[in-house]
């Protein structure tokens, strides 16, 4: 089993995940059936990635073929933010469980710290393109989180795409039952997230990187945005242990003690990204990756920018 990570509730999370946004259901199921099959025990989903009962199809044909147990696989998803309201928030996780026929998620996170008017659209717009805000505060949304551990419907709760300040107000709740386990954050070398990861750290609660190959299949990428897989620089410290641009991307994370969730639905890759338990960046290279750092976001969020709890005006 790869490594993983103890989280405050004291369960273990694989430190390695496959992640599935931007995964087509059409392709999807088969790529975690390839990821399980090549050792990978967490899958990150979400409910907007809109792929969620062909994820559960994957996992239920490893575990009716015995490739894997269910208590051996560490399932996540994601509040939206159309659910943040007190009253939607239980119907959104037991659509994610009926969707993946699940009993309960291993982890469930807010998606983000904003809400968003409840409906049927997941963005829901006005007529300038800013997103629509709903009612509720991120701290309304963690009590209701927090009752879905009490009920059996999650094992684990945390959160994704918080700021620092966003996460003392969590930590700092009056009454506060349940702590995040992780923040799921984008990192890569070209935004390392130090103080954000550090100040995670030292409170007890993990770190997950996603974007980790810097989202070559992004559909916003515009030509000239920069490449992590083809930076030169990166392909240089790859040449030298002998190994691929993305398996040195996916083992800068696991220096760090923060967990990794490259998305991939191609079968070479997803068993590729996985082998990076049989070596080691030096403290050297690894100071050569951090000072790629230019806080470069792929995701910036830009139509939700004038929600009161957008979270990247912040230094971190």
């Amino acid at each position: 089993m790869a490594s993983a990570l103890t989280l405050n509730t004291g369960a273990r999370m694989p430190i390695i995940g496959l992640g599935t946004w931007k995964s087509s259901p059409g392709e999807v199921t088969e790529a975690v059936k390839v990821a399980i099959l090549a050792g990978y025990r967490h899958i990150d989903g979400a409910y907007a990635y809109k792929n969620e009962e062909e994820v559960g199809a994957a996992v239920h044909a490893m575990i009716d073929q015995g490739v894997v147990k269910r208590e051996e696989l560490f399932i996540v998803s994601k509040l939206w933010c159309t659910f943040h309201e007190r009253s939607l928030v239980r119907g959104a996780c037991e659509k994610t469980l009926s969707d993946l026929k699940l009993d309960y998620l291993d982890l469930y996170l807010i998606h983000f710290p904003m809400g968003f008017k409840p409906g049927e659209e997941l963005f829901p717009l006005d007529a300038e393109g800013k997103a629509i805000p709903d009612n509720s505060t991120f701290l309304e949304t963690w009590e209701e989180m927090e009752k879905l551990v009490d009920a059996g419907l999650v094992k684990a709760i945390g959160i994704s795409n918080f700021n620092r300040s966003q996460i003392e107000a969590v930590l700092n709740k009056p009454g506060l039952k349940y702590k995040p386990v992780t923040n799921q954050i984008e990192c890569h070398p070209y935004v390392t997230q130090e103080k954000l990861i550090n100040f995670c750290h030292s409170k007890g609660i993990t770190v997950t990187a996603y974007s980790p190959l810097g989202s070559p299949d992004r559909p916003w990428a515009k030509p000239g945005d920069p490449s992590l897989l083809e930076d030169p620089k990166i392909r240089a410290i790859a040449d030298k242990y002998k190994k691929t641009a993305a398996q040195i991307l996916i083992r800068f994370h696991i220096e760090r003690n923060v967990a990794v969730i490259p998305k991939s639905v191609n079968p070479e890759r997803i068993k590729e990204n996985f082998q990076v338990f049989d070596f080691k960046l030096s403290k050297e290279d690894m100071n050569t990756i951090m000072s790629f750092n230019r806080n470069w976001r792929i995701s910036l969020l830009d139509w939700a920018a004038n929600h009161k709890d957008y979270p990247l005006n912040a230094e971190y």
